[in-house]
This record gives structure tokens, sequence and C-alpha cells, in this order.
């Protein structure tokens, strides 16, 4: 099986998940197996490894970790390679909604900032039972019922309610071009030094740093989906004062200016088998009875849908 595609929860999980990404590779014996170069994103996670296993590469501290088969990983501020080790080798990311994974463990996420933890430890026995049914899954639906399954018994359980800080993580997430939006956040009805602090209790790090990874996130997602824009372009778009400036991000946060990130994500793992990176393309896919795989238009991400355009080619 070769698959990378990204999933939308069922209805009763969209308030907790934003999607799940399933990869799915095989690789022939004894063939070099590229990294996944990954920029910080503004994303908190759960990922499962019922096949294989993964590295994680810290290039500033120049150490290589491997992963549990299964993790909590917390916001990054700072660029990994990701290694697989195979030769098959399949990923379920869980993919949460700002503030759940706060709510769900009430663990400042400070203490997770650039770092993971093994699920394990924190849920043993809902976990090792998922990680053992996970290994002896073969489909796509299968592997998502077990952790839909998991994912109902964990969220009934939630008593911490969301916050306003929630929803506008989320609108960062969205727009993290507009300054209007962190702005209107920090002159809300709770202090400046109050928001910073639930801001980075809940997401791992500040707000503006995360704005930044997000807007990071933004410009190059529309490089990957519109290879015909040039970089200008898309600075002016995403609200950079100019291409240097888009630049500087990019060295700070990727390591690299964005045209080698570029090069190097076009050396991962999935481009071997024709495939991008779904998780930066606009596709959704949903499970709808009977239990098959159908393409959702309705359900597609894209930039229309949050009332955001890419950038004509001409400005």
């Amino acid at each position: 099986m070769v698959i990378c595609q990204e999933f939308v929860p069922q209805p009763q999980l969209r308030r907790f998940v934003q999607s799940y990404q399933l990869r799915h590779f095989t690789f022939a014996d004894g063939s070099s197996i590229p990294f996944k170069p990954y920029a910080p994103r503004p994303e908190q996670t759960l990922a499962f490894f019922p096949r294989g296993s993964e590295s994680v590469e810290n290039l500033i501290t120049n150490t290589m970790i491997k992963r549990p088969r299964s993790v909590v990983i917390g916001q990054y501020s700072q660029r990994t390679n990701r290694h697989l080790n195979g030769p098959e080798f399949c990923v379920l990311l869980v993919n949460l909604r700002p503030g759940v994974l706060y709510r769900l463990l009430g663990v400042p996420f400070t203490e997770l900032t650039n770092t993971f933890i093994d699920a394990e430890d924190i849920l043993p026995k809902a976990i090792t039972r998922v990680n053992e049914r996970l290994n002896g899954a073969e489909t796509p639906e299968e592997m998502i019922g077990i952790i839909e399954k998991l994912l109902l018994e964990l969220t009934t359980k939630i008593t911490r309610d969301d916050h306003p800080i929630d929803a506008v993580t989320n609108l960062l997430i969205q727009r993290p071009e507009d300054s209007s939006v962190l702005a209107l956040a920090e002159s809300s009805c709770i202090s400046p030094r109050q928001f910073e602090r639930l801001f980075k209790e809940r997401m791992g790090i500040s707000p503006k740093l995360f704005t930044r990874i997000a807007r990071m996130t933004k410009a190059f997602s529309i490089k990957y989906n519109h290879p015909e824009l040039d970089w200008l372009s898309i600075a002016i778009y995403c609200n950079y004062h100019d291409y240097q400036h888009l630049a500087r991000d990019f060295k700070d946060l990727a390591g690299v200016t964005p045209t080698t990130y570029l090069r190097e994500e076009k050396g991962a793992p999935e481009r071997q088998f024709g495939l991008q990176d779904s998780s930066l393309t606009a596709e959704l896919v949903a499970f709808l009875p009977p239990a098959k795989l159908v393409n959702g238009p309705h359900l597609q991400k894209n930039w229309k849908d949050e009332k955001v355009y890419p950038p004509n080619p001409g400005i």
C-alpha cells in the first residue's frame, strides 16, 4: 500500500480534531530512504506508528532521537528532519484543534515545546490497547476507526472548558498575514501579559512566534500548490514587507532560504511515489457509508473556504 492522504474526522469529533494524516510507504529492500524536511508548523499532534518507526534529527543539537510507537508532539519552533525507519513505514497523525491537547491532558505546553513524549506514559492503558490494535489493522478505514473510538472516549472526559484564546489561535492559523487579528486578541478583555501567559500555556510558545510560524507555513503552502507564482508575489500577499523579510523568517525557522527548502521538500519520501504532502495540498477525503474512500469536493480545504485567495501571478 502507498498512501499520503488527509481525512476529515466524523462530525462528533470535528470540534476537537482538525484532520487525520495517513502515510503508508513500502520501499524496496536496500533502497536509500530520503528524509522529510520539517520546518515548524502551527500544530499539535498525536502520532501513531503501526509500521516501522521514525527518528527525529535536531539540527541545532545535532542529535537523532527515535520516537516510540505513539507520541504526543508539542509545538515546534525550529526545523527538524524526519527519518523513516523502514522498509515499510506507516504513520497516522491526529492533528488537533488549538487548545485541545491542553484541555485533554492539563499539561502546560511550554513543557512540550520542541519535543515529544511517549503517549503510553500519559494514557498507558488506552494508548497501549490502541497501539496493539493498530498493529493488526490493514486499511485506512480500520485504522481511523480505531483512533476515533479512542478519541470519542477521551473527549467525553474533558472537564476543562475551551477558551476564547483557542478561537483566536484558530484565526491566527487561518489569517496570520492579518495583523489586526493579533492586535484584537491583545486588546481583549484580559491584559496583554495574561494573554501571553495563557497562550503559552495552551500552545507552548508566544503568540508572536506562533504567528510567524503560521505565516511562513501559509506562504510555503501557497508556493507548494502554485509553483508558478514567484516568491515576491507570495511575500506581498502574506503581508511580508518584501522578499528579504520572507527569506529571514525562512532562515530563522526553516534554517535555509525559501528556494532551498522547496528543493529539499521535492526530495521527501512521498515524492518517490509521485505523491504530494497532503497536509500542504487542498484535497480532503471523507469516509461515507458504505465504508469506502470518496473525494468530497464540498470538504476540500482551500483558500476559498477561508475567504482567502491565492495571489494573482500578475500582481
